[in-house]
């Protein structure tokens, strides 16, 4: 379901570690599909604008024209009926530029919606959980959570990224401002977008539909690369976790405790998927979906209580000691 970004503004979270100011800025478009709405915003903003000024104008002129003036004789001046020439220009003109306004914004939506599919493109299926989400790269034998990397397009040779969204529970809804405009995830529907951005950086974006109460902390990161350096991240990301062998107490707790039933570490026996594939955490700059810093300290008040950083996710507290939170801990830190 397509949206036009103009709908509103994102503001910049406090919680997105890391983020410039200008990344959720409407009004400086980094993608192609995000170039064509703000261009058919401004362009409707321009004729909206000009019908304000030509019926201001009228409606000042007719009130300093032909306002009461003294000597004036008592009652309502002469009245004139019909007009054909004023009943068609104010038919047939508001109709012109309805079907103007009409024609811009289908050949905006054609474009966005029905775009071509060059070979070789990248394609993403990303899947909307409470509170967080889930990208796969078929083609490329990749699972990561949260933060999405996708490679620049060269005007060139245009490369656009491809994204196949789904829900896993409850509605949600992809809005990278800066990127596209919004599209919904629906329970057993599948629903597509694009997005092609041509500098590389971060650009922030957020879950866009009520989806529950962390809601507001379901927040989006794509990390746009040159193609050398999203090479790079795709064949670090396709290699099995490394980790320290002196942290395997750490790992034994790990795949003791129902941390397996719910999260993926490729090479260890963590094959859930109701959580985050956590087999290259470190190689994220963010933990809960962009609310905290992924850093040893964040890290270990997750696993103490996640509430305290995520007040109402699903992901309950496990009861670890101070010192197996520890060991624990320093296991999850190697997984790079």
């Amino acid at each position: 379901m397509f949206a036009s970004a103009s709908q509103g503004i994102v503001s910049v979270w406090a919680t997105a570690p890391g983020a410039p100011l200008s990344s959720t800025n409407i009004f400086a478009p980094a993608s192609t599909p995000a170039q064509a709405i703000h261009e058919l915003a401004l362009f409707i903003l321009i004729v909206a604008a000009a019908i304000f000024l030509v019926v201001f104008t009228l409606l000042a002129y007719a009130v300093v024209r032909f306002r009461r003036r003294p000597g004036d004789p008592p009652g309502e001046p002469p009245q004139v009926y019909g007009s054909r020439q004023i009943e068609l220009a104010w038919t047939i003109i508001p109709v012109l530029i309805v079907v103007v306004l009409f024609l811009s914004t289908s050949r905006v939506i054609f474009q966005i919606q029905h775009p071509p599919r060059p070979p070789g493109a990248v394609v993403i299926t990303a899947i909307g959980h409470q509170y967080w989400w889930e990208y796969r790269y078929p083609g490329l034998k990749v699972v990561t959570a949260n933060e999405l990397h996708v490679p620049i397009s060269d005007p060139a040779r245009p490369t656009p990224t491809f994204l196949e969204l789904w829900s896993a529970d409850t509605n949600h809804s992809f809005w990278v401002p800066r990127l596209a405009g919004k599209t919904d995830l629906i329970p057993n529907k599948r629903n597509e977008m694009w997005i092609e951005p041509r500098e590389p950086g971060l650009y922030l974006g957020q879950c866009a539909q009520y989806c529950g109460t962390q809601h507001a902390k379901m927040l989006l990161r794509v990390y746009a690369h040159t193609p050398e350096d999203f090479e790079r991240w795709v064949r670090a990301q396709a290699l099995p976790a490394t980790e320290n062998p002196s942290v395997a107490r750490g790992r034994r707790l790990f795949e003791q405790t129902s941390c397996v039933n719910c999260h993926t570490v490729a090479g260890t026996s963590a094959s859930g998927r109701f959580g985050p594939d956590l087999t290259h955490l470190m190689s994220r700059e963010t933990l809960a979906s962009g609310a905290a810093p992924n850093n040893r300290e964040t890290l270990r008040r997750w696993l103490e209580n996640p509430s305290a950083i995520k007040p109402g996710v699903l992901m309950p507290p496990m009861g670890l000691s101070p010192d197996e939170i520890d060991a624990m801990t320093d296991y999850l830190l190697s997984l790079h």
